[in-house]
């Protein structure tokens, strides 16, 4: 499904990429985490084509493929509505759907994320978490086989990361969709993926699975018991 061989990438005299490689095959679900900073976004941006590597090579089994994004922030198009911006890839397409095919793709993406009848409302007046599922549903109206997804649950509280991680495993078993989840949350690694990898000094580390992590070793095992400590020092 997707490839990265030895990919490297400098911003300016910082080496955030140094000989990075990972195999994702088709229909896994992946996650990687490491600290704010670390370039696992800057993964995600290469791998959608948004910037390219400076050395190394990535590889999709199917270049024509279509790659869904679902940024940090959601980058919804604050002057359009709901329905105009989850319509937006279809409106925009070179040869663009009848209009009443884009309502009914419209209403079932709205539907699969639990917002219908949200259409005629602006960003504004939405909460974090609606936004976060508006722009889910603009990025499946193109059928992604591959969807990416950039600190979903990030500014989220229990309740909400919890709806949004059950959409993410949900739409992906569903369409059959392969899923690369950007976290650093500790629930989110652990319920919406099966490999998870540590991005540490431009490298990712030999994968975990959920069952493996609580007893896992060196950085990533640090990593993961540090970020129950933060969790459980919050209730105390």
């Amino acid at each position: 499904m997707l490839q990265l061989d030895s990919i490297y990438k400098n911003f300016g005299q910082s080496q955030i990429i140094s000989g990075l490689s990972l195999n994702v095959e088709a229909g896994e679900r992946v996650a990687i985490i490491g600290e704010s900073g670390c370039g696992k976004s800057t993964i995600l941006k290469m791998i959608s084509g948004l910037i390219q590597p400076d050395l190394g090579k990535i590889t999709l089994e199917n270049p024509e493929m279509n790659i869904g994004f679902l940024f940090q922030h959601a980058a919804l198009f604050d002057s359009l509505t709901v329905y105009e911006n989850v319509a937006f890839v279809l409106l925009e397409s070179a040869v663009p759907p009848p209009q009443h095919l884009i309502k009914r793709k419209v209403e079932e993406m709205l539907a699969w994320v639990e917002l219908e009848g949200f259409e005629s409302k602006m960003p504004h007046e939405l909460s974090g978490g609606q936004r976060k599922r508006v722009a889910l549903a603009r990025a499946l109206t193109a059928n992604p086989q591959l969807m990416l997804y950039d600190e979903p649950t990030t500014g989220l509280d229990p309740i909400l990361s919890t709806n949004i991680e059950n959409l993410i495993i949900k739409l992906a078993d569903h369409f059959s969709i392969t899923t690369i989840v950007v976290t650093h949350q500790i629930s989110t690694m652990m319920r919406t993926a099966k490999k998870i990898y540590l991005m540490s000094n431009g490298r990712l580390s030999q994968p975990e699975t959920p069952e493996s992590m609580r007893n896992a070793k060196g950085e990533i095992g640090n990593f993961f018991r540090g970020g129950l400590s933060c969790s459980s020092r919050m209730w105390q």
